[in-house]
């Protein structure tokens, strides 16, 4: 089976979320937590930010050997050498450089020609290779790029020696069909060299990242760059653990794999947002706090008789300690009885019928009930019925 490489950049572009900013220890503990879950690549920082970044890339490629180390540069002389100097201590470095391609950025932004930008890109993929290998190009806001252009674009960077070329969604503005689109397109003006990875790199301004990610995973894209919990520019990156549980559980769809340990997904999740501070959905796929709970009545009966009723992949599997079935007004019997079985209540169906109304009646009060809520209402109605049958027996004797 094909295998599709993860390109994780949470460390990078995940760092340039407002307020995210990461000091050189938290990224040390979170690539170590990278590596642990099995990426092929960390995108360490952009080492020409600041005298900071670029020490901290040095220091996460010193402490992380078993992943390939990545830095991000302009295509400028400055950055492209403040990279190298940063990649030092890698084992296996690469420089992963960019520059803009759509005509917009081009003229508004960095105010060059298309001339001029073929040879910045051809110049400095040449200029990086005499310092490492292994050269990333990426076209910046290639999914609003003229085709023919890009196409062009790319040919020089592979011709000046880069070996992944990453055609970024940068703005969120592809949908699923034209994204796979380009990259087929520029496969075929390429000859389609087996040399030459072609990457994905999706931001999620209209919720489409993780579609438009598969979506080239479909096109032939055998790397995708994602981010831990999806953190990122603006309304951020593809997020990593949804894109590798959709492999995973669509394995047969998408006829490829990952070499992700999926177990350490969650504590992933946790990790980073313990770093940034940043509260995690509690409908967010796969991490979020409601990702395995149940409250309706219908669900959490089908779950009880089998899981795969209603979940595609099993909480342990990614990590989660395990499923909740929540006590809500939504709730049903079998889900209340289970419960009581937890907390050690062998109810009987009198006992449950007045536990369940009680349960409910609370919950339209509260919105949920708690396991110590829970076990308030189950120890008066059972000590009452305790209470009821020995004064009935004393009345008898």
């Amino acid at each position: 089976m094909s295998h599709v490489q993860i390109f994780d950049t949470t460390l990078r572009d995940g760092e340039q979320s407002p307020g995210f900013s990461m000091n050189t220890e938290e990224k040390i503990r979170m690539a170590r937590q990278l590596a642990a879950l099995g990426v092929d690549i960390i995108e360490a920082g952009f080492p020409i930010a600041s005298r900071g970044d670029l020490e901290a890339v040095q220091a996460v490629a010193k402490e992380v050997r078993d992943v390939p180390i990545a830095a991000l540069a302009r295509a400028r002389r400055d950055d492209v050498l403040a990279a190298a100097e940063a990649l030092k201590p890698a084992k296996s470095p690469r420089m992963h450089v960019f520059l803009a391609t759509s005509d917009l950025h081009l003229q508004a932004k960095l105010r060059l020609t298309r001339e001029q930008a073929l040879e910045a890109i051809g110049s400095m993929i040449k200029l990086g290779r005499n310092y490492v290998e292994e050269v990333e190009f990426s076209a910046e806001d290639a999914g609003r790029t003229d085709i023919e252009f890009l196409c062009k674009a790319c040919q020089v960077a592979v011709e000046s020696g880069a070996t992944i070329l990453n055609l970024p969604d940068t703005v969120g503005y592809a949908v699923p069909e034209e994204y796979g689109a380009m990259f087929l397109k520029v496969r075929e003006y390429l000859g389609d060299p087996k040399h030459i990875t072609l990457s994905a790199h999706c931001h999620d301004d209209l919720g489409l990242a993780v579609a438009n990610s598969l979506a080239a995973v479909r096109a032939g894209v055998r790397q995708i760059e994602c981010t831990v919990n999806g953190i990122g520019e603006r309304a951020g990156n593809a997020a990593l653990e949804e894109i590798a549980v959709a492999l995973a559980v669509r394995k047969d769809s998408f006829g490829v794999a990952t070499k992700l340990n999926l177990k350490e997904l969650y504590k992933s999740s946790r990790l980073l947002s313990e770093i940034t501070g940043a509260v995690i959905a509690p409908n967010k796929a796969v991490v979020g706090a409601n990702a395995f709970a149940h409250e309706a009545g219908i669900h959490q009966d089908g779950i009880i008789k089998n899981p795969l009723t209603y979940e595609i992949i099993s909480p342990e599997a990614v990590g989660v300690p395990s499923r909740s079935l929540v006590l809500g007004k939504h709730s049903g019997r079998n889900a209340l009885r289970q419960s009581l079985k937890e907390l050690g209540y062998d109810a009987s169906d009198a006992e449950l019928a007045e536990c369940y109304r009680r349960v409910t009646s609370l919950a339209d009060e509260s919105k949920n009930v708690r396991a110590r809520d829970l076990m308030a209402i189950a120890h008066e109605v059972i000590r009452r019925k305790a209470i009821a049958v020995a004064n009935e027996t004393s009345s008898a004797t």
